[in-house]
């Protein structure tokens, strides 16, 4: 049976702690299902560090212990708690090597989720990060993705930004391109907006419509693909930029870049421009299949 999102990153995270001798940093690690029973069951003397208020501040312990070579992994439960922690990290972590010659290197696993939990600490806020130099930024959706981005960071010594969802864990599946010749709508889905693309891929093409559909796993660096280009530049009605963040940040970078080199309009869905509340009437979601087809009809 095929290791799940969740399995993965609980033995990458034991094998961290134990060949390497670090340090795993966050709130609420030993408790409360072992943050969606993804961590091992380790203690402080394995190196798992309770820091009362890590999802609201404490990334000074984080950076502090990134300075000291020792690259730890540090949990904040929520995205939306990003806000609290980005000013000690990008001015510190961020920014330690260009300026002082030292790296911080730090595995952020920042975790979204939507649905009834209100206006601070739902969905993906990768966007805060993306503008800033000294970040990388991945967002792995398959147990093979997330094991590619911890060992980017193991052969880097930049801070690493892993924008997790918590949809994903119980996935053992793999993502593929698919790249038609000529397609009438291209695809570029990130976060969890993936697994909602494939979902309404497979239903436009009964339709009779070729949809391609190209996965995001990198947001920064953005490298565009030769080939991603041509296909987009072959298709009928151009491209989609689809993210789990609000559309004027990662995704409407990404669309203006692409549509930069290539000679196709490309639009872009995600959170709307609005705070979302805990009632199902007042969230705020990520584009789901039936929005994405709602918007690709409507186009054509």
């Amino acid at each position: 049976m095929a290791a799940t999102v969740r399995e993965k990153i609980k033995d990458i995270t034991y094998h961290h702690l134990k060949n390497y001798k670090s340090l795993c940093f966050g709130q609420c690690l030993t408790a409360v299902g072992w943050v969606g029973g993804t961590l091992p069951e380790l203690y402080e003397d394995d190196g798992m560090v309770e820091l009362t208020t890590a999802d609201v501040s404490n990334g000074g312990f984080v950076v502090g212990s990134g300075l000291s070579g020792i690259k730890p992994i540090y949990v904040v439960r929520y995205q939306g708690f990003q806000w609290f922690n980005a000013s000690i990290i990008v001015n510190y972590a961020s920014k330690s090597k260009e300026i002082w010659g030292i790296p911080c290197p730090i595995f952020i696993r920042s975790i979204a989720m939507e649905g009834g939990i209100g206006p601070v600490a739902g969905s993906s806020h990768h966007s805060i990060y993306q503008r800033m130099p000294g970040t990388k930024i991945l967002s792995p959706m398959t147990p093979n993705e997330y094991q590619y981005a911890y060992d980017e960071f193991i052969t880097n010594d930049d801070v690493f930004y892993i924008s997790e969802h918590r949809l994903s864990y119980d996935n053992d599946k793999e993502f593929e391109d698919v790249i038609h010749d000529e397609s009438d709508f291209v695809l570029f889905p990130i976060s969890i907006t993936r697994f909602e693309a494939e979902k309404a891929r497979a239903l436009l093409q009964k339709r009779g419509l070729n949809i391609s559909i190209i996965h995001q796993l990198w947001i920064k660096p953005f490298i565009i693909n030769k080939k991603w280009l041509q296909c987009l530049n072959n298709s009928k009605f151009g491209g989609l930029v689809l993210d789990d963040d609000y559309e004027q940040g990662v995704a409407s970078s990404i669309a203006q870049r692409i549509m930069i080199q290539s000679n196709k309009q490309v639009y872009t869905l995600g959170l709307k421009h609005r705070t979302a509340g805990f009632h199902s009437k007042v969230d705020n979601l990520p584009p789901n299949s039936r929005d994405i087809i709602k918007f690709i009809e409507k186009l054509l």
